[in-house]
């Protein structure tokens, strides 16, 4: 560039497009609370319905693998249906699922509850990007993605927190009783004020084989990915079974595609494009280096530090509010110089604030350890929303819902294989051992050192994505 070029001013985002992008963050908050909160009364159900963790934790898993198979339905129903309608009904639906949760009468039900609430979610957050995406127009697509980004900020911070606070003094029922005022707000809102979406392409045909084959590649790799955190290992029957499967059909799927070419759910032809790849590899990575460690802080927290679970979520609040600093700035200027730049310094600055914890132990600094997570949530605030800004750079109207589908999937696999990696590397650290405090500072060192590597190997991906001079 010209040294003399200035950078142009970016326009204000007219109020109507922001007010559009808060209604639809609202929608979100549901599912991304809820999914947090649920986690913490894992005890509490297990004691309630006197049934073992094995089959509780079905609550959760059920929930996730239901979010991932619904995922591209939702890409491929948003092309076709509208916009609006259909982030209402899914709306409606979650608010339906949490009030039939909060009355479960059994695990079963309570299951089964929850996996509807798992499809719905996999509708809501893939149309919430699309349709900010569809709203934004790309002069302010970085600024409307920080926007959209925040409930994804929120929901690790608060719903720990507010779960261990309504558990501790009412009953886990409420964690799906706090959604009914959200929801009929949300969707008050939606009904009221949230215009009508004209779909991308009405004559978009129903891809049944595409559909299955991506739902059910990224539920088997999920559920195999899940089941080495809970074995303590990747080298078991069922992992190796269904992570191996999830493999297969995904190569099946690929082969599909190519002779469906731009008529299948995810098309090929996406990927040539170089910057969708590299957000592709870097949001699968980002799910274990930046992901990962948001499962390993609380831990680290309550085993090392001695903390209960609501005081391991309290001294989590300056990543938090870093994150939440940093969102406004990132959106702005991933507009105004492209996300190349703005995730090569943001990912930096997550390495910075890994590093300390590769140190840390019970005799460390609060006030250390607050100004480190700090630190490194203004960097963790500004990887993924540049990444997924330019997931959608080059691309016409049509294709943004099919873009939509592959960052969601790979998201979902990515944190759930980051939690299940850096898992393992603790598990396996202390196993068959007298867990003692420095053992398990040593565990969970070595669960932030692999974090950290794979931070540094996420700088490659940063590379292939564009600046301001390549956007244009």
């Amino acid at each position: 560039m010209n040294k003399n070029e200035k950078t142009p001013k970016l326009e204000p985002i007219p109020k109507s497009i922001m007010n559009i992008a808060w209604i639809l963050v609202l929608g979100a908050i549901m599912p991304l609370l809820d999914s947090t909160m649920v986690n913490i009364a894992i005890k509490h159900l297990s004691n309630d319905f006197s049934i073992g963790l094995d089959l509780i934790q079905w609550v959760i898993t059920g929930y996730v693998l239901a979010m991932a198979i619904s995922v591209p339905l939702a890409g491929w129903m948003v092309q076709r249906f509208n916009g609006k309608w259909l982030m209402i009904g899914a709306n409606i639906l979650f608010l339906a699922a949490s009030i039939a949760s909060g009355f479960g009468w059994s695990i079963q039900s309570l299951i089964i509850f929850r996996v509807v609430q798992g499809i719905s979610a996999g509708f809501i957050m893939t149309l919430v990007t699309t349709l900010c995406v569809e709203t934004a127009g790309r002069e302010r697509m970085g600024r409307l993605m920080s926007t959209i980004g925040i409930p994804t900020v929120l929901g690790p911070i608060l719903g720990p927190v507010i779960g261990a606070v309504i558990v501790q003094f009412l009953s886990w029922r409420y964690i799906f009783f706090v959604n009914v005022p959200i929801g009929i707000l949300a969707i008050s809102l939606m009904i009221w004020k949230l215009p009508d979406f004209t779909p991308a392409n009405v004559k978009a045909k129903f891809d049944f084989i595409g559909i299955i084959l991506l739902g059910a590649s990224s539920a088997a790799l999920i559920y195999g990915i899940t089941k080495a955190a809970k074995n303590s290992t990747f080298n078991n029957s069922t992992t190796i079974g269904y992570v191996a499967a999830g493999v297969v059909i995904l190569a099946i799927y690929v082969i599909y595609a190519a002779v469906k070419k731009k008529h299948a759910i995810l098309p090929l032809h996406l990927f040539k494009l170089k910057n969708f790849s590299a957000v592709m590899v870097g949001l699968f990575l980002a799910g274990i280096a930046t992901n990962g460690p948001m499962l390993l802080l609380p831990l680290f927290f309550q085993n090392i530090k001695g903390f209960s679970v609501l005081s391991a979520g309290l001294i989590l609040i300056p990543q938090g509010i870093g994150m939440l600093i940093a969102r406004p700035l990132i959106g702005k200027l991933t507009d105004k110089l492209g996300a190349r730049n703005v995730v090569l310094v943001s990912l930096t600055l997550a390495i910075v604030g890994t590093i300390p914890f590769v140190f840390f132990n019970e005799a460390s600094s609060l006030i250390a350890v607050s100004i480190v997570l700090f630190i490194r949530g203004i960097g963790i605030g500004g990887i993924a929303i540049p990444m997924m800004t330019d997931a959608y750079t080059g691309m016409v109207n049509q294709e943004i819902a099919q873009a939509s589908v592959g960052t969601r999937l790979v998201q979902n696999i990515g944190g759930a294989f980051g939690s299940a990696v850096l898992a393992t590397v603790v598990s396996l650290s202390i196993q068959g051992k007298t867990p003692t405090i420095p053992l398990m500072t040593t565990a969970y060192h070595d669960g932030f050192l692999l974090a950290l590597a794979l931070s540094l190997v996420l700088l490659i991906p940063a590379l292939f994505l564009t600046n301001r001079k390549s956007r244009q």
